[in-house]
């Protein structure tokens, strides 16, 4: 298959499952998170799902780094000192928050985008660009079984996080993808009515 080439689906039978997929996606909170989080062929599924983002100008601008394990709690320390520096005076339950806040999935994925502020692409296109290959992420996953949720907060934006994970200015952290296994807590979103966010333009 040529790069960019759309491959159809088989069947019209195929075409209902994805689209159910689609409509049944939500984000789950880490809190009702477990193990297993996806990992070997499923974990290169995903990722491979996040390179086939819309992309003007084949910039390939998604940089990803997958975290797990004792990697977590090397990611907690990293949010510890980010905090420290916005808040010299954090009580200690803030600290230990954000100590544990990457153990709270069984795998963290910290997405970033490479910009290029001098190529002709605009920068917001390049940004758009890696939140749409983290939608395609969600989706993969659920597709796949497994709970996931995008993540983004003050850790995202600050410095000492995005030096931290290798991600200096003007390349950034758009959000960190928290991923494992539904539990029993799992609970399904009512989504909102779409007449509430779309209008005919032509009427």
């Amino acid at each position: 298959m040529q790069d960019g080439l759309a491959t159809p689906l088989a069947s019209q039978n195929e075409t209902d499952i994805a689209l159910d997929m689609l409509l049944s996606r939500a984000s789950v909170s880490p809190a009702a998170m477990t193990e297993p989080a996806p990992e070997g062929l499923d974990l290169n599924d995903i990722l491979d799902a996040a390179m086939r983002a819309p992309d003007h100008g084949r910039l390939r601008p998604w940089r990803f780094l997958t975290i797990s394990g004792d990697a977590r709690h090397r990611l907690g320390e990293v949010f510890v000192a980010a905090l420290r520096k916005r808040e010299p005076d954090a009580a200690d339950v803030l600290l230990e928050r954000e100590r544990t806040r990457p153990l709270r999935a069984p795998l963290v994925i910290a997405a970033g985008v490479h910009v290029d502020p001098d190529n002709a692409i605009p920068e917001i296109e390049q940004v758009l660009s890696g939140g749409a290959a983290v939608m395609n992420i969600l989706n993969a996953a659920h597709a796949l079984g497994f709970a996931a949720m995008w993540v983004t907060g003050k850790n995202t934006y600050d410095p000492v996080v995005n030096e931290a994970l290798g991600f200096h200015a003007p390349d950034r952290l758009i959000g960190f993808v928290y991923l494992g296994t539904p539990n029993e807590t799992a609970k399904a979103v009512q989504r909102p009515l779409r007449d509430d966010f779309v209008r005919d333009w032509s009427a």
